[in-house]
């Protein structure tokens, strides 16, 4: 079994941006550059063979190449436990129909219905029982947050793997747009 998910990757230099504000929230677990990503759909646990028919049905995804800006921050929060602080992203409707067009490939895989609305983020750190004041200010400290637009031109799929230091994520093919 391999954990999927497609994805879109953070360039060097947007996430160099990012890097310089993940600090000031204690016990925040900040992703390493090389993790930073915009996930388009979690697929979960496959198997190999369905791993290889998810491929298929990727390679049939379509879309022009076009331009994405992160801006804004927030938190996820079930409750008052916060779980995660975010860079987020300017509106796109061609993010948007690349993110739809990855959820129709895996409901043609068999794969449930996504329940939860897309919401682009950028996962910027992982938190365990942050002070909700705290995770707070530092989103209204960087509320501000606006990249340059960079270029996308593909998408990826990525396994996850768990590990003691958190989750680390490998390219496992990458499908161009054009």
């Amino acid at each position: 079994m391999i954990r999927l998910f497609a994805a879109i990757a953070i360039p060097e230099e947007i996430g160099q941006g990012l890097a310089q504000r993940q600090q000031g929230l204690p016990g925040a677990k900040w992703r390493p550059l090389a993790s930073l990503h915009l996930t388009l759909r979690f697929f979960g646990e496959l198997s190999e063979d369905r791993a290889d028919d998810l491929d298929v049905e990727l390679t049939r995804v379509r879309g022009q190449p076009f331009a994405l800006a992160l801006s804004g921050a927030g938190a996820f929060a079930s409750g008052s436990d916060v779980r995660a602080v975010w860079a987020g992203v300017r509106e796109s409707a061609d993010l948007t129909q690349l993110a739809g067009r990855c959820e129709r490939a895996a409901r043609r895989l068999g794969l449930p219905a996504e329940k939860r609305p897309y919401r682009p983020h950028v996962t910027l750190a992982y938190l365990a029982g942050a002070d909700p004041a705290r995770v707070a200010s530092w989103v209204q400290g960087h509320n501000l947050l606006a990249s340059p637009a960079f270029q996308v031109s593909a998408f990826g799929v990525y396994s996850s793997w768990r590990t003691s230091d958190g989750a680390h994520y490998r390219l496992e093919c990458n499908y161009p747009l054009s």
